[in-house]
């Protein structure tokens, strides 16, 4: 076989590749595909790698790529003497995926052809002695017909259990009417006769093809995935598609949830009662898998809370520290709603528990459910422990869609009341590591939001106003001080700035309100926004500070109001009312930022802006009232976060309607 493969090999088209493969060089693919057929037995997964890379993303109308190398690909896949033989039948997927995928056009003519004149050999690794390429070759085909046969031939549980799962794909994806009855007929057939861990992939087979089985079949799942003596079975013969290695029990968990997706009220239940089971065997990992279900559901689906929020604190003494970790995380970001659980969390505030796949201890998400509770415990070390996962790097690692610690803007800002206990150790963090530090920048952003309560930090930060990373942040922070900060009007005024002129007029307008010169600072932002074009029109969002002094640029101000970017359009509407006194038109131009949300929008970031600034105009209409009446009524977090800032913002959001809708 390795002579045949290396004739082949020769045969290949190499002067029409070379320009087909671009940016790779055809002497590339020669060398990985002649580097397999040497080392033959001993190729390894490894070896195929650049195959991947040079071979699956090349379509064209040209040669392809994909069709010159089909060949040898299929005769290597096949050769028993060949040892990366599961890897390269993975390519041949790949490779079936990516020109499935591209526009017809471009893809290679010659593609379709070469890949039927191969099919017997292709249907020929479903047979083949090897369970790992049986199962990898699964994939290959969609044929209703052909997955059947191998079903009623196939004895291996490893290879039957993908088998099933590709024939609720391939009847999915059917248009015979009568396939898909023999494929309805078998998973029933299974549901009634199988092993359990097989009944499990019955469900999701017909769920392929049918939304509503795992629904009929709850008691079912729950009863399988909670058994523990099942667990080591799934580990046994349970794998799909795209994954190495067989699932656990708790992957089969994370995948039986998505079925649910359709279906809240079951997605919920589910998780429900697998942490009951979890609770009452003692089953960490169960436990734990549940918690991580039940924490995508909740940022999701706030309706969820009523049910998790006592589950989860019932799990604050439990003896794992992976389910602790997730029990404290998700009370954290329900806030005030698990208050009545404080005393549970402050007894875990020293609690080292850490999870091996997810982010700080157990104690460094408790601390952080009791800031979001307003409790004092939390206060002392509570900077020290968040700057902690910084000390010394840039970054941290962590999924998003996993429990992980916030960002320290986000534990920090609200904290406004306890600046007095919390600036001692913020000011130290600037003066230590201010510059190049990873957090200089969100500090100043603290201390802006924490006002005039951040001005004993005043030498931290002028001391960063003659560094252009952080200089704007500084001045920000400065203005925020207020009267207390108007000895820096100097320095601010000698600041070093990036290069550009809207930073010019940032400085001009912060000078003035540390004490400069008003006079010569409405000049400089006036002119700018009289004489700017779009996309930003100079700074308007500056100039309504000024009010009726700036009210000879109201003109301009409209026309930027009437054909700005979305951003712009809700500044200069801010800034019409300020300069003119006018509620209209800049109420109606707002308040057109509410119908889209409530018709299930997701511009959260607009809507915001647009409540905070009819609250400081003071009015809003009556159908203004009912639509923000609507949203507020809504079943989802006003937010497309799908972490714990979903709660954060949607917290935000809601109080912003709230005080809009008290207005006169």
């Amino acid at each position: 076989m390795a002579d045949s493969a290396l004739e082949a090999l020769d045969d290949m088209p190499w002067e029409q590749l070379t320009s087909a493969l671009g940016q790779h060089p055809a002497k590339e693919l020669r060398r990985a595909l002649r580097g397999l057929v040497v080392k033959g037995e001993a190729a390894t997964e490894k070896d195929c790698s650049p195959l991947f890379d040079l071979l699956a993303p090349a379509t064209g109308p040209g040669l392809s790529v994909a069709t010159a190398a089909l060949p040898l690909v299929v005769t290597l896949a096949c050769d028993p003497a060949m040892g990366a033989r599961a890897t390269l039948v993975q390519l041949l997927v790949s490779l079936s995926r990516t020109e499935a995928a591209a526009e017809p056009d471009l893809v290679d003519a010659g593609w379709h052809e070469a890949r039927r004149r191969r099919r017997p050999r292709i249907l020929a690794l479903l047979a083949d002695p090897r369970p790992d390429v049986r199962r990898e070759a699964l994939d290959l085909v969609e044929d209703v017909g052909v997955l059947l046969e191998r079903w009623r031939a196939e004895t291996d549980p490893a290879v039957r259990l993908p088998v099933l799962l590709a024939l609720g794909t391939a009847a999915a994806c059917s248009t015979d009417a009568a396939a898909v009855d023999r494929v309805r007929a078998l998973v029933a057939e299974v549901l009634r006769s199988d092993g359990p861990v097989m009944r499990v992939a019955a469900v999701h087979a017909w769920a392929a093809f049918d939304p509503e089985a795992p629904v009929r079949e709850l008691d079912l799942l729950v009863e399988v995935l909670s058994d523990p003596t099942v667990r080591q079975h799934v580990e046994e013969i349970w794998y799909a598609p795209d994954v190495d290695g067989a699932l656990t029990r708790e992957d089969v968990i994370s995948w039986t949830a998505f079925l649910f997706e359709d279906a809240p009220q079951t997605a919920l239940s589910f998780v429900v009662r697998l942490l009951g089971v979890a609770r009452r065997n003692g089953d960490a990992l169960l436990c734990r898998a549940a918690l991580d279900q039940g924490w995508r559901l909740l940022v999701v689906q706030p309706s969820a809370v009523s049910s998790l929020l006592p589950l989860a604190s019932a799990l604050l003494a439990d003896p794992d520290d992976g389910v602790r970790l997730r029990a404290a995380h998700l009370l954290a970001v329900l806030g005030s709603r698990a208050a009545p659980y404080a005393d549970e969390l402050a007894a875990l505030l020293d609690d080292p528990g850490e999870d091996e796949f997810l982010e700080g201890t157990v104690g460094d998400h408790a601390r952080w459910a009791l800031t979001r509770m307003g409790d004092q415990r939390a206060l002392p070390e509570l900077v020290e422990r968040l700057y902690a996962p910084y000390r010394g790097q840039y970054s941290r690692g962590y999924a998003v869609a996993d429990p992980h610690l916030p960002e320290v803007e986000d534990v920090l800002t609200p904290l406004r009341a306890h600046a007095e206990v919390l600036l001692p150790a913020v000011r130290q963090l600037l003066r230590d590591e201010g510059r190049g530090g990873v957090l200089t920048c969100p500090f100043l952003r603290i201390l802006t939001a924490w006002g005039q309560a951040a001005a004993p930090a005043l030498p931290e930060v002028v001391a960063l106003l003659d560094d252009a990373r952080y200089s704007l942040y500084a001045v920000d922070a400065l203005v925020a001080m207020g009267p207390a900060a108007a000895s820096a009007e100097p320095a601010v005024r000698g600041c070093t700035v990036l290069d550009h002129p809207g930073n010019h007029h940032h400085v001009a307008w912060a000078a003035w309100r540390l004490g400069g010169d008003r006079d010569a600072a409405l000049r400089a932002i006036g002119a700018a926004v009289l004489t700017e074009d779009g996309p930003l029109y100079g700074p308007v969002h500056l100039l309504g500070d000024f009010g009726p002094a700036a009210a000879y640029c109201a003109d301009r101000v409209r026309h930027v109001m009437d054909h700005g970017g979305a951003w712009v359009r809700l500044r200069a509407a801010v800034t019409l009312w300020s300069v003119t006194g006018q509620p209209e038109p800049s109420v109606s131009v707002l308040e057109a930022y509410f119908p889209p949300i409530a018709e299930g929008g997701d511009t959260f970031g607009h809507f915001l802006d647009a409540l905070l600034a009819l609250a400081r105009i003071g009015t809003v209409s009556p159908s203004a009232r009912t639509v923000l009446r609507r949203v507020r009524a809504s079943d989802r977090w006003l937010s497309t976060y799908r972490d714990y800032r979903a709660v954060l913002q949607d917290e935000t959001i809601r109080s912003a309607i709230d005080e809009v809708l008290a207005l006169p």
